[in-house]
């Protein structure tokens, strides 16, 4: 089987761009089992790969410009299957080749373009609209991340429901808990303070930022000693000024800290040294900071919305996230509740642990296998 994958979005910059549908591609590549596909990967200029080991075809275009992408895989694409002989193509962040000449899978992550459009650039929501639509109904099969993301699919962009297949996101092994004294040597070098909410991810206002800090905003200090910091990773995403100046506008420039985008290689620390991770979305596909978390064995408060759930398990507290005092109340009782921070930490490692890129990978394969065996789709 000769499976063709547009990595195009394989990014090694410290940008919103190297966060979720990167490290999605990554980790799948990086787990494919090669005794079962032959696997090449079409990658820009400057893309990064996990290992080698794959048949690599790496564009000179600046696919890192979206126009020049979608030039890229909708005209290019097809011709370099054609003539490759390729048996599928994956197209792993909602779109494939319209032109395909061999049968096409997609993943879809979630449908926020469609749920919360005021919250996209006109490009990217006009571009995600149109050529998603368009690839669903091209699509042999569809992944979709979560059983809410096959739901959302099915109720959004009318797509049968048997043409879907839920495959989770993994989690990387080196996610785990560290030994104290291991933590306490980061949390010094980089000055954290001893107590923490820590959250990861692309700083965009579907991730319901201003409403954390608000909610932050409330907690009284003296009841909390030693009083705790925020602290929001990621890279800069799109219409995150807002954020800043409601941070400024409370008062909060030495409460609220923003470290920027951290490295893959570096998350396993900063998880670890966190009393609690907050993760208030308003719309997930998953939620794999989520889980993340989890398997480093720290407290997490998250929404109780879309995927969220789902991704959470029974290893969270769950909360409206459009209810300021909720969110509020969650952070104070697990920043004060030591027994059920221990409870949440017992149960999210079990929870966690059930999340493997090498099931990923393989239910991934078993996909390609059902889109060959099914020539009615597509």
């Amino acid at each position: 089987m000769h499976v063709a994958l547009n990595a195009h979005l394989l990014s090694g910059a410290p940008t919103y761009r190297s966060a979720g549908v990167h490290r999605y591609i990554y980790y799948l590549l990086a787990h494919l089992p090669r005794a079962e596909c032959r696997v090449t990967v079409f990658v820009g200029p400057h893309s990064r790969l996990p290992e080698d080991g794959y048949a690599v075809r790496r564009s000179r275009w600046p696919t890192a410009k979206p126009p020049v992408r979608v030039v890229w895989e909708q005209a290019v694409q097809p011709w370099a299957l054609r003539r490759m002989g390729v048996d599928l193509v994956h197209g792993p962040v909602f779109v494939g080749p319209l032109l395909s000449p061999c049968p096409l899978v997609i993943t879809i992550h979630d449908l926020s373009f469609l749920r919360y459009p005021h919250f996209f650039r006109l490009a990217n929501r006009l571009y995600l609209r149109a050529f998603t639509r368009a690839s669903v109904r091209r699509a042999r099969r569809i992944i979709a991340v979560s059983a809410h993301a096959a739901e959302e699919t099915v109720r959004l962009l009318g797509v049968d429901r048997r043409k879907i297949d839920v495959v989770y996101h993994g989690v990387d092994p080196a996610l785990r808990p560290l030994p104290p004294e291991e933590v306490g040597t980061f949390r010094r070098r980089e000055g954290l303070p001893e107590r923490f909410v820590l959250y990861v991810g692309t700083l965009e206002p579907r991730k319901n930022l201003i409403r954390l800090v608000d909610a932050f905003a409330t907690l009284r200090p003296a009841t909390l000693c030693p009083a705790p910091v925020l602290i929001l990773a990621g890279a800069r995403g799109w219409y995150f000024h807002d954020l800043f100046a409601r941070v400024e506008e409370l008062g909060l420039k030495d409460r609220v800290i923003f470290p920027g985008y951290i490295p893959g290689d570096q998350l396993v620390y900063w998880y670890n040294a966190a009393t609690v991770f907050a993760y208030p979305s308003l719309y997930e596909g998953f939620g794999m900071p989520v889980v993340e978390a989890q398997a480093c064995g720290t407290p997490v408060l998250t929404s109780n919305r879309s995927a969220l759930p789902e991704a959470a398990g029974d290893g969270a507290l769950l909360v409206d996230p459009e209810d300021v005092g909720a969110i509020a109340e969650g952070l104070h009782r697990l920043l004060t509740d030591e027994p059920a921070r221990a409870e949440l930490r017992r149960r999210g490692l079990s929870h966690a642990a059930r999340f493997t890129w090498e099931k990923a990978a393989a239910d991934t394969v078993a996909v390609y296998r059902r889109a060959l065996a099914e020539e009615g789709w597509g």
